[in-house]
């Protein structure tokens, strides 16, 4: 385990009648207020009405900014600084989910940089200031509610990169599992699948006497897995939504992976795809990640054969650590099928035409993945074993 420290200073606050904190929260960063959400389901279902009538109960000069896209743009990010600059924005408060909020974090960051927001995303400049900002989450899926990381694409140039810094933590994040009663089936899925997916790429890595940081890997895995069927069959029980909710949150704050750095080669690798393409993220990542596993198991055998045995209840009797870990893999993707996730990129109708464009935007940066590095030859691999 390595050395660490822990810091995570989003004020978490959860549960049901939760959004009246906004009258507390909001005047603490003062009265101009930029609202981004994105299109148009906090109206449909009066979350939209609660906040803004909020906002007004404290006094709150209150601007727009709606339309963030599924996988957020730099266009609509550099539309949100400008009226952050033009109108002198005082707190930014996104209502939605993972998407809006990495809209609202480069709006921030950018709101406090003279160029180019797309310059602190593919880091030509460094972030050195950002507005003040919180959430009203209402899709378990990211976690960027309690985390500094934000991914934004540039549709013009078919990339898409994943950014953070120590100033685009929310200053609070306003989690009731009411507000996502509304998720449809399909959405609720791809966020099971993120936060299961944060997780796992926390538990690829290559550092010992992590056990205990396993262990909470593994709890989270088994309750999501053991939730998700229920919650899929009833959308409008709250502690299912609660218990996901959660989860979500949990699986990329930063707690689990306190001491070591889990590999994030498979989000890299679906950010490359969805940059050409389009599809959503927790969709990609149901695809890819088992390829990616399959593509590394004899990389650490007896890391696939733990999680298969502790999570998928694998029985090793008599099997290799490699026989014991592809039968995980396999069972992954079955759960994965179980709740309707895809398991093909032609599910997206992505053929083979743009393999080496998906390649050039996954090593931008070159080798990647900590666990164990991809090289363009790897990342063509798994693209080909996943089509």
């Amino acid at each position: 385990m390595q050395n660490f420290t822990f810091w995570n200073p989003t004020k978490l606050i959860f549960g049901k009648g939760q959004l009246e904190q906004l009258k507390t929260e909001v005047p603490r960063y003062g009265k101009k207020v930029l609202l981004v959400y994105g299109g148009g389901s906090i109206k449909r279902s009066g979350l939209y009405d609660q906040v803004t009538g909020l906002l007004k109960e404290i006094g709150a000069e209150v601007f727009e900014l709606s339309g963030v896209e599924p996988n957020p743009r730099v266009t609509t990010a550099r539309k949100g600084v400008e009226i952050c600059k033009t109108e002198g924005i005082d707190f930014i408060l996104a209502v939605g989910g993972g998407s809006v909020i990495d809209c609202s974090k480069l709006i921030a960051a950018g709101a406090k940089y003279d160029g180019d927001p797309w310059d602190l995303v593919t880091k030509k400049a460094m972030v050195q200031a950002a507005l003040p900002f919180g959430t009203v989450l209402t899709l378990a899926a990211t976690g960027s509610e309690m985390n500094a990381g934000s991914v934004i694409t540039n549709w013009e140039t078919n990339e898409k990169y994943g950014w953070g810094s120590a100033v685009t933590y929310p200053k609070f994040s306003i989690l009731d599992p009411v507000n996502t009663y509304t998720v449809p089936r399909d959405q609720t899925v791809n966020g099971i699948v993120d936060m299961m997916s944060h997780t796992l790429e926390h538990y690829f890595h290559l550092e010992d006497q992590t056990d205990f940081q396993d262990r909470m890997c593994e709890g989270l895995l088994l309750t999501v897995m053991e939730t998700a069927p229920k919650l899929l069959e009833d959308l409008e029980n709250y502690d299912h939504r609660a218990t996901v909710l959660y989860c979500g949150t949990m699986a990329l704050n930063g707690i689990l992976n306190m001491g070591y750095s889990g590999d994030w080669a498979t989000h890299n690798l679906e950010h490359a795809v969805s940059a050409v393409y389009d599809i959503p993220h927790g969709g990609g990542l149901a695809i890819l990640f088992p390829h990616w596993m399959e593509h590394n198991l004899s990389v650490k055998p007896a890391r696939f054969k733990k999680l298969a045995v502790r999570v998928f209840g694998v029985n090793p009797e008599g099997k290799t650590d490699e026989e014991a870990g592809l039968e995980g893999i396999r069972k992954l993707r079955e759960f994965w099928n179980s709740i309707g996730a895809p398991s093909r990129l032609a599910h997206y109708q992505i053929d083979d035409s743009k393999l080496d464009l998906m390649a050039d935007r996954a090593m931008v940066y070159g080798e990647f993945g900590r666990f164990k590095k991809l090289n363009r030859e790897d990342v063509l691999a798994i693209f080909r074993a996943s089509l």
